[in-house]
């Protein structure tokens, strides 16, 4: 990963720029290898870009940021990872571009020189970055499809501001920093807090997954925040099941394939689970030569404790497994490094374990370490989706087909409590899962 932070003021300029290399500083954590700024003044006010870089891709100074196009109209800051930046790079030197660095940030530049927003789609990776339009004026602010590369913003009357970390902005802006309430309750209720565009801070927000919005500096308003990215929910019926499973394996070890592109040593993440290991045995699977180092945590003494998995997928595949394992003293040492890491409150402490093979790999010298996460969703979730297969099976008019797997479902571990199967049968008729009566059920049993 690497961080970005930029803004665009139309007064104060000279405050916020000296402010910059400390706010920068509050996201040096995720580019430790090299930094870069640049000021310009555009429309009505001053434009300043910066970015600390984590070298992957093209570890020389060909990949330092702020980056300028060739035509010096477009300067960029990038955070994240073009898997297909090889073969954007040819398509692009076909059409008459040529390059100074091996570096994907420089393809991802050509590619918006050459293509501007049309050139989104074709970007196979995970991504936040800002382009500065010198000659029409504008900035533009792009997340990837899925949110993987986080994006907070503010706006006021007379800033723009934006980076990797809320930190850092509040570090801008010393008046940053209030608590959104309602945010906060929510997230104290329910346990969610990244459901739309607000954060746990006053003013900032979220670039939403999939959108790109563009600011016009002559009159410092937004004139475009358009969605560029939604996936298909189109139902496809051409397919028997089993050239559909081919399908989903193809593209499968197409994605771990093209994310093994790496000038750094990479390892994987290893829980014993299916994702995970199905991730290890891809990278098996494209490369049996090459050595793999994964990464697991190791519950001790839990009943989830998933270390016996771990060594059969770890042995299977020829890889050499490192185990994290970490007790009641560790969990309290490390507690104010890992909240300061996730910047935000996180749903439960499963992300500590993350956060400890994480730190484990970086002392092994791993800068990439490929996992199997967003896998859930995929294959339905650890939960799964019962509410919608329910209206599935009552539009078909199958009830007790519907009440079959309600049963079925409800018999899976942590499921079966009344409040539970209540909610899902509720929301599976499509009736008011809010009524007063029900709410004070689902939330007697932490739902």
């Amino acid at each position: 990963m690497c961080g970005i932070l930029g803004f665009f003021t139309t007064k104060n300029g000279a405050l916020l720029q000296e402010r910059m290399d400390a706010a920068l500083g509050e996201i040096r954590h995720r580019g430790p290898d090299d930094k870069g700024t640049l000021f310009t003044q555009s429309g009505s006010g001053l434009v300043g870009l910066a970015q600390t870089r984590l070298s992957i891709i093209d570890l020389s100074s060909g990949g330092h940021q702020p980056i300028l196009s060739s035509d010096g109209r477009y300067a960029i800051i990038y955070n994240g990872e073009l898997y297909n930046y090889k073969e954007l790079r040819e398509e692009l030197r076909q059409l008459g571009h040529s390059f100074r660095s091996e570096s994907d940030s420089e393809v991802l530049l050509c590619a918006w020189q050459a293509w501007g927003q049309d050139a989104l789609p074709r970007f196979d990776g995970m991504f936040a970055f800002a382009v500065h339009d010198m000659r029409e004026e504008t900035l533009t602010c792009v997340r990837d499809p899925f949110g993987i590369k986080p994006f907070f913003y503010l706006k006021t009357e007379e800033t723009f501001a934006f980076g990797s970390e809320s930190f850092a902005l509040r570090t801008l802006f010393s008046n940053a920093g209030n608590v959104n309430i309602s945010h906060a309750i929510r997230y104290l209720k329910y346990g969610v807090y990244d459901w739309d565009e607000t954060t746990f801070v006053d003013g900032i927000q979220h670039l939403l997954p999939g959108t790109c919005l563009t600011l016009d500096l002559k009159a410092n308003r937004v004139i475009g925040s358009d969605r560029w990215y939604s996936p298909s929910v189109i139902e496809r019926t051409d397919l028997s099941f089993d050239q559909a499973a081919e399908q989903l394996r193809s593209l499968f070890l197409d994605s771990v394939r093209i994310q093994l592109r790496s000038d750094v040593p990479l390892g994987a993440a290893l829980s014993g689970g299916v994702d995970s290991s199905a991730v290890v045995g891809a990278m098996r699977h494209l490369d049996p030569k090459t050595p793999i180092n994964c990464f697991g945590y190791v519950a001790e003494g839990s009943a989830m404790n998933e270390e016996h998995w771990m060594d059969l997928v770890a042995e299977h595949n020829g890889a050499t497994l490192h185990k994290a394992k970490v007790d009641r003293a560790t969990l309290l040492d490390e507690l104010d490094e890992f909240i300061v890491a996730h910047g935000e409150p996180v749903s439960s402490l499963s992300y500590f374990a993350e956060f400890s093979v994480y730190k484990l790999a970086k002392r092994h010298g791993m800068k990439v370490v490929l996992d199997g996460h967003g896998a859930d969703e995929v294959i339905c979730g650890y939960r799964g989706y019962p509410e919608h297969r329910l209206r599935s099976l009552f539009a078909q008019k199958s009830p007790i087909a519907a009440m079959k797997f309600l049963h079925a479902w409800s018999r899976w571990p942590g499921r079966g409590s009344p409040a539970k199967v209540a909610r899902v049968l509720i929301e599976g008729l499509g009736l008011d899962s809010s009524a007063s009566h029900f709410r004070s059920l689902l939330s007697k049993d932490g739902m």
